[in-house]
């Protein structure tokens, strides 16, 4: 009876420690996960997402609208249908190299952060991965200035849409409206040049600019462009992240392979030293 009560003590305590260790394993797990990688990451990517979507369909939306009311003929905004159309192509472009850079970023972080040494022990540093490391930093600043002027120019669109919306405001408003004066509050979108002067119609007043405002494509257009101006400034927020996690790691890889020179030049003394022990250990025993 006593062997069995013992026997069934000693399965206890090895689940007991065999739990214990899933849990320290888990918590060793997420100790090594680079949070600040990845929120920049997520940030990175729902921005991206938010630009390329929400800017491709409003794009094709506005070249509706100029099709319909601005610019009824086709040859005068041809230029600027290929010029959109280039653009949808760049989008697709830039969707995907965000997804692959992304993803090496958060790879980066994952086997530069402190607690991937807590994780598999020894860590040593390459001349190579600091460079690579180097690189990185450097071209997230090129990325982060590129992006800086994407936000500038989304904000076009917005601006422009935003001041056809205003004067439709004007329109409806109690004191103009009814009025013959309203047949006078116009929008030249020529003024923009995004199309030529000589287009037809060019300029839309009154009740029709009012009409255009009802219509369900620049209901939408004008808000996507203020949804992709805004992923634009969030994709700039996380390269901005990114780039102080990438110095943060550069630096963090600098000191390290500078604590491994220290740490390998100490060895070498003291396995000079042994020699040196050794050695006098054995002429004294010749001596004697």
């Amino acid at each position: 009876m006593k062997p069995a009560m013992e026997t069934a003590a000693e399965e206890n305590t090895e689940q007991s420690q065999e739990r214990k260790g899933c849990f320290e394993c888990c918590i060793k797990c997420l100790g090594g996960v680079p949070y600040a990688s990845l929120v920049a990451t997520i940030l990175c990517f729902s921005g991206v997402a938010l630009f390329c979507g929400c800017g491709h369909v409003a794009l094709a939306g506005s070249v509706a609208i100029l099709e319909q009311h601005f610019s009824t003929n086709t040859s005068d905004h041809a230029l600027l249908s290929e010029v959109i159309q280039l653009m949808q192509y760049v989008i697709y472009g830039i969707a995907s190299f965000f997804f692959l850079y992304g993803i090496i970023l958060l790879a980066e972080g994952f086997y530069t952060t402190s607690a991937v040494k807590e994780l598999h022990g020894e860590f040593k540093t390459t001349a190579c991965g600091r460079c690579i490391s180097g690189m990185f930093v450097f071209l997230t600043y090129v990325l982060g200035v590129a992006w800086l002027g994407v936000f500038g120019f989304s904000a076009v669109p917005v601006f422009m849409f935003y001041n056809i919306w205003s004067t439709c405001e004007v329109i409806k408003s109690p004191q103009t409206n009814g009025t013959s004066g309203v047949e006078q509050i116009c929008v030249d979108v020529r003024q923009y040049g995004i199309i030529p002067w000589n287009a037809f119609p060019g300029k839309i007043c009154g009740s029709a600019l009012e009409n255009i405002c009802n219509t369900n494509e620049f209901y939408m257009s004008y808000h996507l462009f203020i949804v992709a101006c805004a992923g634009a400034g969030a994709t700039v927020i996380a390269l901005i992240h990114f780039l102080m996690i990438l110095s943060s790691n550069w630096a963090y890889l600098k000191d390290a392979s500078k604590m491994q020179a220290y740490q390998d030049i100490k060895a070498k003394e003291e396995q000079e030293l042994q020699d040196i022990q050794s050695r006098s250990k054995e002429q004294l025993n010749s001596y004697t």
